[in-house]
């Protein structure tokens, strides 16, 4: 299994913004931290909006934050997101699927299962759980200009 990379981006852009709760983030910024293009970051964050979970405010001042609490976004409900329009595989998508063995298969069930505990364990994980206290991360993303206290060795 791989994630998209929307998926991936998703998730960075999530920690950014949950990283730094007391400022509006610019695009530009954010995908040079995420290692993206602006341009590939944009389309993720318009997505992120669109769902609620950013709230973007336009212009020269602007820019984007998260738009709920860290701990009310579960990164299984994220990866649904980005993940659902693509079939895990062929015979996920009925109007595509040309397997000769859709109609004896067991495999299908055995994979659905599988996504099904994926997301389970990812629906108990929250975007906080991933930067609370994770001073490894503040430092990587580097947007402010020092870490609180509690990231001092």
């Amino acid at each position: 299994m791989r994630l998209t990379i929307r998926t991936n981006l998703a998730a960075r852009i999530l920690m950014v913004c949950a990283d730094n709760p007391d400022r509006l983030l610019k695009t530009a910024e954010v995908a040079a931290v995420c290692n993206c293009s602006t341009n590939h970051a944009a389309h993720v964050v318009q997505r992120l909006q669109a769902d609620g979970y950013v709230s973007t405010m336009r212009g020269r001042s602007g820019g984007f934050a998260l738009a709920r609490p860290a701990d009310k976004v579960s990164m299984g409900a994220v990866f649904r997101l980005f993940e659902a329009e693509i079939p895990f595989a062929e015979c996920f998508d009925e109007a595509t699927n040309t397997c000769p063995l859709r109609n004896t298969c067991r495999l299908k069930r055995y994979i659905e299962r599988a996504l099904d505990a994926f997301y389970h364990e990812l629906d108990m994980v929250t975007l906080r759980d991933l930067v609370q206290g994770n001073c490894g991360l503040s430092a990587l993303l580097a947007l402010r200009p020092e870490l609180p206290d509690t990231c001092l060795p």
